[in-house]
């Protein structure tokens, strides 16, 4: 077959449109045209009077070949391209111990399910709840205020992934075209088609809950297992008596060899792989795996609030008189600017149509994230604005905080967060209410009393406050440099009435479990599979799901040489 890639046609274009395209494209007749098949359908609307479609087809015709050479010189026009996916291996026979998966978000599944199809009978181990009695729980937290810390938005079967806008793009590179592997499988489990197909697909939540329902059978039938309500307390390893901390001094360093590990409840699990798939808000794993000693290093991640606007100020920036079209649905955004006091704003993790939510994990601390569900429906359009925050920035801060004593304090970061999601607690009232501040009482730097025409949507509730404080200084005067700046860009966007949530910290994992680029093992612990958000080697549910399957194939291939 033959793959078209940019053909542009008018967003109110005739269905017989696309098919002349091919033909004119191609200058074949319509008798050499067999079939052809929508690959990617996205849009280009930088002129909002003239918004165009724009699709990537796989033709077949009577003369591929042919035309395979008479174009090969037009970057238009290629071979499509086999993207079937290709199982490494499968099992021979019954395993002396079975690979063991410790957490079930995007990442942990696909580790878990690949595994499964591969005949590994893996053990999948949740810390938190099947995914509907997380969803109750995660409920009954934004109506009655009653946190459950081990079942929640972070903590749960589906990850927190289950709770937002279900977003399935993501701009990692895929030469083994394992995103189309994840994107079937959720088709299998329920989604939409259309996810194969558009250029920002997205879920939403209530049917993410299915469809993780529907995958956790499939890894039953296959012969593995899932278990909730189970915490790793501790790893054990062989090899253990010297630990080396210096990335420098790893390639000369014999790794220690994971044996299993023991949970909270006291049982322990015999097994030599481990992947390691804990989500971005496992604070306490992350502190016993350091002081296990496993390697790990500080890395950036951002900070920042939650802003919204009525969701058809955004559609009639980026759309004009197009707003409301069906093909287009809720618009979206994507801004970045650089303050002059070096510090980079972007928007993170747009959520049109949605709502901004508690996805709190740790009593007495308070944070948001984004929701939306599939129909995109709901009034605003939520977007966090946060800045950038580097190691060296809490490297070198007074070392108060849990991890004090730490080496090279690398799980610093984790205390910066703490610390915001505190004082955004105090700042909301000590009940779980979110501090807001309309953003034209932001700028000009005076505390809010009430909501104009942006109603907040975030649950349990609100209370109008200053946001001066709930950031470190550089981070509140980048935001208000970059406001005003994004209004050049999307009109309205730094309207006075526009509302700012606190806080937001959990952009990314702020540390990385470093593993070996050729096998991923952990760089100091053999057997240990670093994977997803929470090791630093994912940023949402596509690229999580892609780790999840570059991680079972590693501990596949592994099993297969023992």
């Amino acid at each position: 077959m033959i793959r078209l890639t940019n053909i542009k046609l008018a967003l109110d274009h005739e269905e017989n449109q696309l098919e002349q395209a091919i033909l004119t494209k191609l200058a074949i007749k319509k008798d050499q045209l067999v079939n052809f098949t929508v690959f990617k359908r996205g849009y280009d609307a930088r002129k909002k009077t003239t918004i165009f479609l724009i699709y990537t087809l796989d033709v077949e015709t009577t003369i591929d070949k042919v035309l395979l050479e008479q174009y090969k010189e037009d970057t238009q026009v290629k071979i499509t391209p086999d993207m079937r996916y290709k199982f490494v291996g499968q099992a021979q026979s019954d395993l002396k111990n079975r690979p063991v998966v410790i957490g079930m978000g995007p990442c942990g599944l696909f580790i878990g399910l690949l595994l499964a199809q591969m005949g590994f009978k893996p053990i999948i181990l949740e810390r938190g709840q099947e995914v509907r009695q997380r969803t109750k729980d995660t409920f009954g937290f934004w109506r009655k205020k009653i946190l459950n810390t081990e079942s929640n938005v972070q903590f749960g079967e589906g990850g927190a992934g289950t709770f937002s806008d279900g977003k399935l793009w993501s701009q990692v590179k895929d030469p083994m075209h394992y995103s189309r592997k994840v994107l079937h499988e959720f088709v299998e489990a329920g989604a939409p088609e259309e996810i194969l197909y558009v250029s920002k697909p997205h879920i939403g939540t209530f049917k993410l809950v299915t469809m993780v329902e529907k995958m956790r059978a499939k890894i039953f039938e296959l012969g593995g297992e899932v278990r909730f309500g189970q915490r790793v307390e501790q790893i054990h390893f062989e090899n253990d008596n010297t630990v080396s901390f210096d990335e420098g001094e790893l390639a000369n360093f014999s790794a220690k060899q994971v044996t299993g590990l023991t949970l909270a409840s006291g049982e322990h699990i015999e097994t030599s792989h481990i992947a390691l798939a804990i989500g971005h808000s496992a604070r306490d794993t992350f502190k016993m795996l350091h002081e296990q000693g496993v390697y790990i290093k500080a890395k950036p991640f951002s900070v920042g609030f939650r802003i919204e606007h009525e969701q058809s100020v955004i559609d009639e920036a980026r759309f004009g008189k197009n707003a409301g079209n069906e093909i287009l649905g809720a618009a979206d955004y994507k801004l970045v600017h650089h303050a002059s006091n070096g510090r980079s704003v972007y928007s993170f993790c747009m959520c049109p149509g949605g709502t901004v939510v508690a996805a709190a994990s740790e009593a007495g601390h308070l944070v948001t994230n984004g929701m939306s569900q599939y129909s995109r429906h709901e009034r605003n359009a939520n977007s966090a604005i946060v800045v950038g925050i580097e190691p060296s920035d809490f490297s070198n801060s007074e070392k108060s905080g849990e991890f004090a004593s730490d080496r090279e304090h690398v799980l610093a970061g984790i205390d910066l967060q703490r610390k915001l999601e505190r004082k955004a607690f105090v700042l909301g009232g000590e009940n779980y209410d979110a501090p807001v501040q309309l953003v034209g009482d932001f700028l000009a730097g005076r505390k809010s009393g009430e909501h104009g025409s942006v109603t907040p949507s975030y649950k349990p509730g609100v209370t109008y406050c200053d946001l001066s404080d709930a950031l470190p200084d550089y981070a509140v005067a980048a935001i208000r440099e970059a406001l005003p700046a994004f209004e050049r860009k999307i009109r309205g966007f730094s309207m006075n009435e526009a509302t700012l949530t606190a806080v937001e910290t959990r952009t990314s994992s702020p540390i990385q479990i470093t593993r070996d680029r050729d096998t991923l093992q952990s760089l100091n612990t053999k057997g240990l599979y670093p994977a997803g958000e929470g090791a630093g080697y994912a940023g949402g549910i596509l690229s999580a799901g892609i780790d999840g399957i570059k991680i079972a194939e590693a501990m596949a291939l592994s099993m297969l040489k023992a």
